[in-house]
């Protein structure tokens, strides 16, 4: 069982249009629909599409549309009332795949919520070969949380504690290493989160070049993170950890939409890794999900038999990861 959790899960309307977003003229879309989303969420639907025991857990009450609709579509989820709507999100894509997106703040909990999201994951974790914690924090959650949270888990449960990777960005990730406690075992951040996190070069360096990449998250492995799983965008993604680091490159694909790519690679890589696969293994899946998600229109996750893990080349880095000096780079806000 893998368990996720989204801390501020949306109602995700997507809009694809049949030409270059225009701002401030009238268009028409070619299509359009909703779907009960969250980064955690988005994993937990690839985990259960590919056959893998996966609970995602979120706040929400049991008639709010968000909830409603992952009953809907069988997804098993653990919702945790808090007596809010949740948020709506709009995506809007463009031809060539540009997405834009625009994302409410969501509700604000309060210390009742954040102790029942406690209890239910501690629960729910106590059973689980990882637990996800994913996402943006709503208001009211501190910025620690993420980093708490799992200090909390360990404190709690000890040897049950399962692998806990995170999926989040800005401040909630900066917390992760800024503050004493336990890290996560997995983190993946994409270029400009990593470029963020450790002070080293620029999203566009980063992506341009693996290996820069590669040095940038050695840094957090060597604090103690098990793994780090850095997606670049088209140019694939690497992976780091004590024994290694190595790029996966994909084929060229006509990106459609990246709703849900990253989170689809996280996905992908978690089920290589609950198989027994090697990392090499992990990263090839990680990247077969993270292309086939680019590839479909909307939000839509793909199913293991929409991969090509064929068509993704493995090549290792790890004789050419060099030190790296602090970056003058300002970080974004």
């Amino acid at each position: 069982m893998i368990t996720t959790f989204t801390a501020n899960p949306s109602l995700d309307r997507t809009i694809e249009l049949g030409a270059p977003l225009s701002r401030g003229a009238v268009q028409r879309a070619l299509a359009a629909g909703a779907q009960s989303a969250g980064k955690g969420v988005n994993v937990a639907r690839a985990l259960v599409a590919a056959g893998v025991p996966a609970l995602a857990v979120l706040p929400g009450d049991a008639t709010d549309p968000v909830v409603v609709g992952l009953g809907i579509d069988g997804l098993p989820h653990r919702a945790l009332p808090i007596g809010q709507p949740l948020r709506s999100n709009v995506t809007l894509t463009e031809p060539d795949g540009t997405t834009t997106k625009v994302n409410e703040p969501g509700p604000t909990l309060d210390a009742a919520a954040q102790q029942s999201i406690a209890s239910a994951l501690s629960e729910a974790a106590a059973g689980s070969s990882w637990l996800v914690l994913a996402g943006s924090l709503p208001p009211g959650l501190p910025t620690g949380f993420y980093a708490d949270t799992i200090s909390a888990l360990h404190a709690d449960l000890g040897e049950r504690c399962p692998q806990i990777a995170v999926d989040t960005s800005d401040a909630p990730l900066a917390a992760l290493y800024a503050q004493p406690g336990r890290l996560p075992d997995l983190i993946k951040p994409n270029a400009a989160e990593l470029a963020e996190l450790t002070g080293t070069s620029s999203e566009g360096e980063l992506e341009a070049s693996p290996e820069l990449a590669a040095a940038a998250a050695r840094r957090l492995v060597d604090q103690g993170t098990a793994a780090v799983l850095a997606t670049l965008g088209s140019r694939g993604a690497v992976l780091v950890t004590a024994a290694g680091a190595w790029l996966a490159t994909h084929e060229p694909v006509r990106a459609r939409s990246t709703v849900g790519a990253g989170d689809s690679a996280l996905a992908g890589y978690l089920l290589a890794h609950d198989r027994g696969a090697t990392p090499p293994d992990c990263l090839r899946s990680a990247v077969a999900y993270g292309a086939a998600a680019a590839s479909l229109p909307g939000s839509l996750i793909p199913t293991p038999d929409q991969t090509t893990p064929d068509h993704v080349t493995i090549t290792s880095l790890a004789p050419a990861v060099p030190p790296l000096a602090a970056s003058t780079q300002t970080p974004k806000e």
